[in-house]
């Protein structure tokens, strides 16, 4: 059969994937909680106040690899497959390029293979095996996949502007370039400013759906820029169809 008889027509809608960060204790682990029968895959001992399923912690790649291909393959009832978090299974990641790269253990991930960003080029070969693996249990079994990560500052330039300070995912910028390609949603939780005195109201947990000067957010779907923190307002624009060009 040639190329043409495999032509895929119209839209293929397929379970989300979608990346949640924000800073320590908005409320990013119970909003993964709320998603459809989730299961944890944890790289971070972070769970224990909160009512989920979730796997022994992974402590290595092969811990999180085993972990994918068993819902993958394994009989369960589960449909969302949560990592929690990525900023830790990147410290994972970086420990094992350490020790596993060359016939020497390295100190850092800075001196990797003589430096120069060079060790987290080679982080990147492990990132993908993981989205590989994610995106085989996506498709063999239909789980959506949320990924959580914590936030961090980094400059960023407008165009022809100054630079500010923006929140982003507390990745290495390689990675989280890779993660943030793959996902179908990047959101940022965070509180939502009072209109009276500026300041965030902590009463208000919000998810950031658009990026701008001060965050790195983007969806697929038509979610407005600005949902409350809640799977229910996300599941609202899930149902939706996408936004032409995406």
């Amino acid at each position: 059969m040639g190329l043409l008889e495999k032509i895929q027509q119209g839209k293929q809608p397929g379970p989300p994937r979608i990346l949640v960060y924000g800073t320590e204790g908005i409320g990013k682990s119970s909003f993964a909680a709320q998603a459809p029968a989730p299961i944890f895959i944890q790289t971070e001992d972070g769970l224990g106040e909160i009512d989920c399923d979730k796997l022994p912690l992974a402590k290595s790649l092969e811990d999180v690899l085993t972990a994918i291909h068993e819902l993958t393959t394994g009989a369960h009832t589960y449909q969302t497959a949560v990592i929690d978090s990525l900023d830790w299974l990147e410290q994972i990641f970086h420990a094992q390029i350490c020790k596993d790269f060359g016939p020497v253990k390295y100190e850092s991930i800075e001196k990797v293979d003589g430096g120069y960003q060079r060790g987290y080029v080679h982080a990147l070969t492990l990132w993908r095996k993981v989205v590989d693996a994610l995106d085989t249990l996506r498709s063999a079994r239909g789980m959506a996949i949320i990924l959580i990560a914590h936030a961090r500052f980094e400059k960023f330039e407008p165009p022809g502007e100054s630079p500010v300070d923006r929140y982003s995912p507390r990745l290495h910028k390689h990675a989280a370039a890779l993660l943030n390609e793959w996902c179908d949603a990047v959101l940022f939780a965070t509180w939502k400013m009072s209109p009276t005195t500026t300041k965030p109201d902590q009463n208000e947990r919000i998810l950031r759906t658009v990026g701008g000067p001060h965050c790195v957010a983007k969806n697929r779907y038509r979610l407005p820029s600005q949902i409350p923190l809640s799977w229910p307002a996300v599941l609202v624009g899930l149902s939706q169809p996408r936004q032409e060009g995406e």
